[in-house]
């Protein structure tokens, strides 16, 4: 399945209010335990990025060049994931990314 069919969650502790990403099952700053999930806003920014050429991977062999990216979130928190939707030579530190779904995995889409 393809496309915007779903959104993009993080985790915060109801305790100290903090963001957490990825999930924990208890707060890394406080030790709290009710973590609940909301809604993120989807929009991002492009953090660091690496163009894999060759994939040890055998989902992705054959799929090479693909960009995998850390993208930092208004929410503050940084979040993992392909970027597509250009071409690899188009994506900078800095590029302005919004969430997509490809098979219920998160994806980043220039903005």
């Amino acid at each position: 399945m393809s496309g915007d069919t779903s959104a993009l969650v993080i985790q915060r502790c109801t305790s100290c209010e903090r963001p957490i990403h990825l999930p924990e099952a208890s707060c890394p700053w406080c030790g709290g335990e009710r973590l609940v999930f909301e809604p993120a806003s989807g929009e991002g920014v492009v953090h660091t990025f690496t163009v894999v050429h060759r994939s040890f991977a055998p989902a992705y062999r054959g799929r090479e060049p693909y960009v995998m990216a850390w993208v930092d979130l208004p929410e503050g928190v940084r979040a993992f994931g392909h970027v597509i939707g250009c071409a690899p030579d188009d994506v900078r530190i800095g590029l302005p990314v919004r969430v997509t779904f490809v098979d219920d995995l998160p994806h980043w889409r220039p903005a």
